[in-house]
């Protein structure tokens, strides 16, 4: 009897206990009738070949080209995932997993699941996740042709460095595919995305709850399709990581942008009152209003920031952070308004000074200010009251 002979017999459900499965292979699988046999007969020998209890299931997402028959042919089980996407297809695969540990990779035979059993030695050493590298960085190889140049080279180094700077990740390769995690810390994580976020959404997720990372090193292979491209697109998938990474970083899309603009609004209203004359009163005027535009964007964005990280937690997308703790410890809705309330008054009174003064020139200067302070005051209340809101629940 060959290898794959009996791996078909150790895989059939009759023979299988399963209740003493612990470890879950996950593949999304859209047409991949070319690799799909392949590649769930390597991930059936790696169980095999080290003794592991475990089981194949390829998620399949709406298949056309006999997917579902081959993986089933092959060992696997499959299950159907109506809801289109990779992240919809990994969430049903992973749901349906019975084992305490899952280990997910794409179906193209890039990943080679013979290497399955170095990622379960690291999970039973007690990490909650463990990723894969192909990339030189991080110990990885990438052979000929199986990477595009842009992802090689640019998408990839660029999006896990982001990912170490802004989220403290400690990968090198972020959109690696294969890699494994417990399953109780995947329920845990409470996955959002549906689409090819899905992947860096857990490694940012994990890595801002302090979740104990491993990284192996892998070989990346062509995948061996013929029927159809690679789904991944460059520039939409690119353009939706990075909005996903700058939606998880209010701080980084709006709060340090925020407070560029004010300290720069704040500069030019030293430089229009403080230029002793050698400014025409035109040129005040207009660096006046600009400053004014400034400070209002800028302390909006700050605002906003404080909005979008309370929006992040309340919905579990985002942990509770030592700053948005001590934040809602001391910023309540009655100190947001007396702050809110200060801010009007002083607008007010610099904007009815500005009215009444004899001096055109001065009394439109402090009418400027006066009326930028005001919308300062506005928007301290109407966020004050929004952050409440949102707040309601934590509460």
């Amino acid at each position: 009897m060959d290898v794959q002979s009996s791996i078909w017999i150790y895989w059939t459900p009759l023979r299988v206990d399963m209740s003493s499965i612990e470890v879950s292979i996950v593949m999304p699988c859209l047409n991949e009738a070319d690799t799909v046999s392949v590649c769930v007969q390597k991930a059936c020998r790696a169980l095999f070949d080290a003794g592991i209890s475990g089981e194949v299931i390829v998620a399949d997402n709406g298949s056309t080209d006999g997917s579902q028959q081959l993986a089933q042919q092959a060992g696997a089980r499959v299950v159907p995932v109506a809801q289109k996407g990779y992240g919809n297809a990994l969430m049903g695969g992973i749901d349906a997993a019975r084992g305490c540990f899952v280990i997910m990779g794409d179906a193209d035979d890039s990943y080679d699941f013979l290497q399955t059993p170095r990622f379960v030695a690291k999970l039973r050493e007690g990490y909650d996740i463990v990723q894969g590298c192909r990339l030189p960085a991080g110990g990885g190889v990438v052979m000929p042709g199986a990477m595009p140049f842009l992802h090689r080279w640019l998408g990839n180094p660029m999006f896990s460095f982001l990912a170490r700077w802004w989220f403290g990740a400690p990968i090198h390769d972020i959109y690696c595919g294969l890699r494994g995690f417990t399953k109780d810390w995947y329920v845990g994580l409470n996955q959002r995305c549906v689409g090819m976020e899905f992947a860096t959404e857990m490694i940012i997720k994990s890595s801002l709850m302090k979740a104990k990372i491993a990284e192996i090193p892998i070989t990346l292979h062509p995948d061996g399709r013929k029927a159809h491209p690679p789904h991944l697109r460059t520039f939409r998938d690119g353009w939706r990581t990075l909005r996903f990474f700058l939606m998880y970083t209010p701080r980084w899309l709006f709060l340090l942008p925020g407070i560029l603009l004010m300290v720069l609004g704040c500069l030019g209203y030293g430089a229009a009152f403080l230029s002793n004359t050698s400014l025409s009163e035109l040129t005040e005027v207009r660096l006046l209003l600009i400053s004014s535009l400034l400070l209002i964007c800028g302390y909006q964005a700050i605002w906003f920031s404080i909005l979008a990280k309370t929006f992040a937690v309340m919905e579990d997308l985002m942990p509770e952070s030592p700053g948005y703790q001590l934040f809602f410890r001391y910023a309540t809705i009655e100190r947001g308004i007396a702050l809110a309330l200060i801010i009007l008054l002083v607008g007010l009174v610099l904007t009815v000074i500005g009215v009444a003064n004899f001096s055109p020139a001065v009394g439109l200067n402090l009418l400027i200010v006066g009326i930028t302070v005001v919308a300062l005051g506005i928007q301290t209340m109407l966020s004050s009251f929004f952050v409440s809101l949102l707040g309601l629940k934590r509460r």
